[in-house]
């Protein structure tokens, strides 16, 4: 596994994503024991980046790394998230990063997690109702204190980054990207890269599409969030898995799997990315770690950059409110 440095924390290449160990994929929260033995896996394979927040649940999935991480804490490198959460008001899926709030959220992570600290800490959605310079100094406040070391925004806009930056610096940006979703590529990664901010691309993998294995929703349980995901109904299915298939066929050429060549795309856009690909079972993870090691010739990244954008919203109407493009 390589190394890169986002603003001034190294991180592996290739992270792992803890969310659907808990919340949101079908089978989440159904086998802790095979999620842990995936935290373990990655560790022994070198990945240090991994990934939470406080929403994934709610709380659940920071408790499960609690556990995993046990007696293994200084291998990692932590990150989570506030600003779903509203503690003093109206619960969860409420945007708040109100500096109080902050407050609230990471005493709860920290002791949910069972650590003294937190690597990277994001805002993980904006809050129109808060200044981003008040979010941005609660979190300086946090890391002169000890209790984190890094500031991250989630799908932040170009002009929220600066003036966030301006008065915390920006260790990362954590935003949706893929062959499937570019979106970031004309606004944000110009910013991130002129102010040496990295990216942490989530969903990296399509939300699973990319990985050749989702041929139907009926694979998928009453709990998954992409049964509404416009993305996965319709014609816009039909049309994403065509996509999809491109990318398998680009894949057998290479002779990886479809999802190492979509982590391979993504890795060769710069070294100041780190994608955070999710599961919960050991045999993806290895999968997915192993994108590292393959290479894409220049003509097999034009191919795949040449791809068309996939078909639909990458979330619903009220989800796409909470983004910052």
């Amino acid at each position: 596994m390589r190394y890169i440095k986002l603003l001034d924390l190294e991180v592996s290449r290739i992270g792992l994503g803890a969310m659907g160990m808990s919340h949101g994929y079908t089978g989440s929260g159904t086998d802790d024991a095979e999620s842990i033995r995936t935290v373990h896996r990655a560790l022994e394979l070198g990945i240090t980046l991994i990934d939470t927040a406080e929403i994934y649940g709610p709380y659940t999935n920071e408790d499960l790394l609690a556990k995993a991480l046990k007696g293994r804490r200084d291998k990692v490198v932590l990150a989570t998230k506030f600003g779903l959460v509203s503690h003093g008001g109206d619960g969860a899926w409420n945007l708040d990063s109100s500096p109080a709030n902050i407050r609230t959220a990471v005493e709860g992570s920290l002791k949910r997690l069972g650590t003294d600290h937190i690597d990277l800490y994001y805002q993980h959605r904006v809050d129109p109702a808060t200044p981003i310079e008040e979010t941005a100094g609660a979190v300086a406040e946090l890391i002169a204190e000890g209790k984190v070391r890094a500031f991250g925004l989630s799908e932040a806009g170009p002009e929220t980054i600066r003036r966030a930056h301006a008065v915390q610096p920006v260790t990362a940006v954590q935003s949706e990207y893929s062959l499937f979703t570019r979106g970031i590529e004309e606004r944000v990664l110009p910013v991130l890269r002129e102010l040496n901010i990295g990216l942490v691309p989530f969903s990296p993998l399509g939300r699973g599409m990319l990985t050749g294995t989702v041929r139907s929703t009926d694979q998928f349980d009453e709990s998954d969030f992409r049964r509404d995901n416009p993305r996965f109904t319709g014609e816009n299915f039909e049309r994403n898995l065509a996509l999809a298939d491109q990318v398998k066929a680009l894949a057998d050429e290479v002779g990886a799997m479809p999802g190492q060549v979509a982590l391979a795309w993504l890795l060769a856009q710069g070294d100041d990315i780190a994608p955070i690909p999710g599961t919960k079972r050991v045999s993806r993870l290895e999968e997915n770690a192993a994108a590292d090691a393959v290479t894409l010739t220049p003509q097999q990244i034009e191919t795949l950059t040449a791809l068309p954008p996939a078909s639909g919203a990458t979330h619903t109407e009220s989800q796409a409110r909470m983004l910052e493009r």
